[in-house]
C-alpha cells in the first residue's frame, strides 16, 4: 500500500494562550493597551504573515472565567459542555465524580473587616495550603464533604451525594473571589439551592484557621493570613467528547493551572509538567518554550497556556502585564514559531481566552484578538497583534468555539 500523503498528514499546530491579555487603553500607557505598548516582534510577525481577527469566547449567559473561555477557545460549545469550573480542576487531580457528586472550588483567601484583601492569601505556598486543608478535613470533613489540597490557594471541596438528589443545581450562584478584590463580601456569599451548606462551611473556616500554625508563622513573617476559604465555581461531572473524536487531532498541553490540566485530561490530551512553571509572574517562560518545542514532533497540536498576564491584571499592574507579554513573545512564541517553520507545514494561533482589564482587576465578557499564520493562511493587511487591529478585521467569530475548526482547516 502506498504511503499516505497530503497536507493533513504533515500539518503541525501550535496554540499559545496568554491568559487574560486582552485589555483596554490605559492612560498610563498614553492611551495604548498593554498589547500595543509591549514589544512583541514574534506575535507581530504572525500578524503580518497571516491574519488578525476577534472572537467572543463567553456567552453573555455564562460567567466570564477561564473555565468557560478556554473551553470555548479550544473548540467546545460552552452552552452544551460547561458544567462548572471545579469539575475541570477535579479532573486534573484524577478525582472521579459520580452521578450525585459535585466539585466546588475552594480558595484560601484573606478577608479583613468583611473586605476581600487577597484572593490568594498572599500566594500561599502549596505546602502551607495542604496543611490548612488537612485541618479543614479533620474539623469540617466527613459526611458528604471531602477537602482536597491542590496548588497554592487553589483547592477543592468534593460533595459526595446520592444519585438524583443533589442539594445544588445550575441555579446555585457563587462569586469568584478574584472579582471581589478590595470589596466588601457581605452581599456575595453563595445564593440559591444548597447555598446554606456552602455558607456554613465558609463561616466555620474562620475558626479552623484562626490559630493555625501556618497562620502563626505567616503572621510572624508579616505575610497575609489565610483567614477563610471561599467556595465557588461548583459543578457536576462534565461529559466531553475527546479532541480526537471531535477534530481528529492529538494534542498536548503545557500549563501550571489545574483548570487547564483538567480540561486537557477530559479532552484526551497529555499534560506536560514543566519544572519552574508556577502559574504566576515568576514562571519559567524559557522552560515552557523549550518543552513546547520538544513536544512538536510527537503530537498534532501543542498548546501552551501562560497565566501571568491574567495575574498581572488581577493585581492592577500594567507594567507587569507588559513584561509578561514580552517574556511570552521572546521565550515561547518565537522558539515555537521557528521550530514549526523548520518541521514543514504548520499553523500557529495566538489568543487569550477572555479580557482581563487592569482597571477592573477581573475578567470580563467581550471579544479577544487572535492571530493565525501558517500553511494555507493568506496574509491580510494586519501589521501588529493587538485589540485595535482585531477591531478593524472582518474575520469575526461571534461564537468563539467555532474558531478552532476554522484554525484546523
Amino acid at each position: 500500500m502506498p504511503a499516505a500523503t497530503g497536507t493533513e498528514q504533515k500539518m503541525k499546530y501550535a496554540i499559545i494562550i496568554p491568559d487574560g491579555c486582552a485589555d483596554e487603553p490605559q492612560a498610563s500607557l498614553d492611551g495604548k493597551t498593554p498589547l500595543e505598548a509591549a514589544r512583541l516582534p514574534a506575535m507581530d510577525e504572525i500578524a503580518r504573515a497571516g491574519v488578525v481577527g476577534r472572537a467572543d469566547n463567553v456567552p453573555e449567559s455564562l460567567p466570564p472565567g477561564s473555565d468557560v473561555a478556554t473551553l470555548s477557545l479550544l473548540g467546545y460549545d460552552p452552552n452544551r459542555n460547561f458544567t462548572g469550573r471545579a469539575p475541570l480542576e477535579a479532573a486534573a487531580q484524577g478525582i472521579t465524580l459520580g452521578p450525585g457528586d459535585w466539585a466546588i472550588r475552594c480558595n484560601l483567601v484573606t478577608i479583613e473587616d468583611q473586605v476581600m484583601r487577597d484572593f490568594t492569601a498572599g500566594h500561599i505556598s502549596t505546602a502551607e495550603a495542604a496543611s490548612l486543608m488537612a485541618s479543614a478535613q479533620t474539623q469540617l470533613g466527613g459526611g458528604p464533604f471531602e477537602f482536597r489540597a491542590g496548588v497554592s490557594y487553589r483547592n477543592l471541596v468534593i460533595y459526595r451525594g446520592p444519585e438524583g438528589s443533589p442539594p445544588f443545581s445550575r441555579d446555585t450562584r457563587t462569586t469568584p473571589p478574584h472579582d471581589l478584590t478590595d470589596r466588601c463580601v457581605a452581599d456575595d456569599f453563595p445564593r440559591g439551592p444548597g447555598s446554606d451548606l456552602l455558607n456554613e462551611l465558609m463561616n466555620h473556616s474562620e475558626a479552623v484557621f484562626a490559630d493555625h500554625p501556618v497562620n502563626r508563622k505567616r503572621a510572624a513573617a508579616g505575610q497575609p493570613l489565610a483567614t477563610h476559604f471561599w467556595l465557588w465555581g461548583l459543578g457536576s461531572a462534565p461529559h466531553l467528547p475527546t479532541f480526537a473524536e471531535t477534530y481528529g487531532k492529538t494534542g498536548k498541553m503545557i500549563t501550571a493551572v489545574d483548570l487547564l490540566r483538567g480540561l486537557a485530561a477530559l479532552m484526551g490530551w497529555h499534560c506536560i509538567e514543566v519544572p519552574g512553571a508556577t502559574g504566576y509572574l515568576d514562571t519559567d517562560y524559557r522552560a515552557k518554550g523549550r518543552y513546547a518545542v520538544e513536544a512538536i514532533p510527537s503530537t498534532d497540536v501543542i498548546c501552551v497556556h501562560i497565566e501571568a498576564p491574567d495575574e498581572a491584571s488581577h493585581e492592577g499592574d500594567a507594567a507587569a502585564k507588559i513584561k509578561s507579554l514580552e517574556q511570552i513573545d521572546e521565550w515561547i512564541v518565537r522558539p515555537v514559531l521557528e521550530a514549526l517553520k523548520e518541521q514543514g507545514e504548520y499553523r500557529i494561533l495566538v489568543s487569550p481566552d477572555h479580557p482581563t482589564p487592569v482597571r477592573t482587576k477581573t475578567h470580563s465578557h467581550g471579544y479577544v484578538p487572535f492571530a493565525v499564520a501558517g500553511s494555507g493562511i493568506p496574509s491580510d493587511a494586519a501589521m501588529t497583534y493587538d485589540e485595535p487591529t482585531a477591531g478593524r478585521s472582518g474575520l469575526v467569530f461571534d461564537e468563539g468555539w467555532k474558531l478552532m475548526r476554522w484554525f484546523l482547516g
